[in-house]
């Protein structure tokens, strides 16, 4: 490798990722992997050359991607550089897997419940917080804010979201009485 390329790949993994999916499955024999991810359309990560595996909690290895095909809307099948078996390709299975921040935005769909990350919360005017993490539920869509120094989980449904505004990247809710005292004492 090249150190400008070296220097490269130093300069995005300084920058913010975000959590787009998990490893699900193996396939083949020479270390193909099933990608579940949460970006809204078929991906094959064109101009992705890395992607970050969460190997333990907070930590993140670069693995570099050889190519990668889209399987359906939430799967991608995935060859990774130097995974090249079935029971190497098991080691990195069920972890999380992240992306930087601008290849991120490049790739995730609008309408996608994910690209909802980075979002302001607001209820009646007044700012609640930023979206730090998107949970999906059979029923509704769960928001991880970080209201201080407490992480509060903001229900996305029906009854709870009023708005959404992709321009300002907004999110208006109206919430239960007493959601937010739950978390905050």
């Amino acid at each position: 490798m090249s150190g400008f390329f070296i220097y490269q790949l130093f300069k995005k993994m300084l920058q913010p990722t975000v959590s787009i999916g998990k490893l699900v499955a193996t396939f083949g024999l020479k270390g193909e992997l099933v990608l579940s991810h949460g970006l809204g359309k078929k991906s094959d990560f064109k101009g992705v050359a890395v992607l970050f595996v969460e190997m333990i909690r907070g930590n993140q290895i670069p693995y570099f991607l050889e190519n990668a095909k889209p399987k359906s809307i939430t799967e991608t099948w995935i060859k990774f550089e130097g995974i090249d078996s079935k029971e190497t390709a098991c080691a990195i299975l069920q972890k999380q897997v992240w992306m930087v921040e601008n290849a991120f935005q490049k790739a995730v769909a609008t309408n996608a419940t994910i690209a909802l990350l980075g979002y302001t919360v607001t209820e009646a005017g007044k700012l609640i917080g930023t979206v730090s993490e998107v949970i999906e539920q059979p029923h509704q869509v769960l928001c991880a804010v970080m209201v201080g120094e407490k992480e509060v989980l903001i229900p996305l449904n029906e009854s709870t979201l009023m708005n959404i505004d992709r321009i300002k990247k907004i999110i208006m809710v109206s919430l239960p009485d007493g959601l937010l005292d739950i978390y905050l004492t």
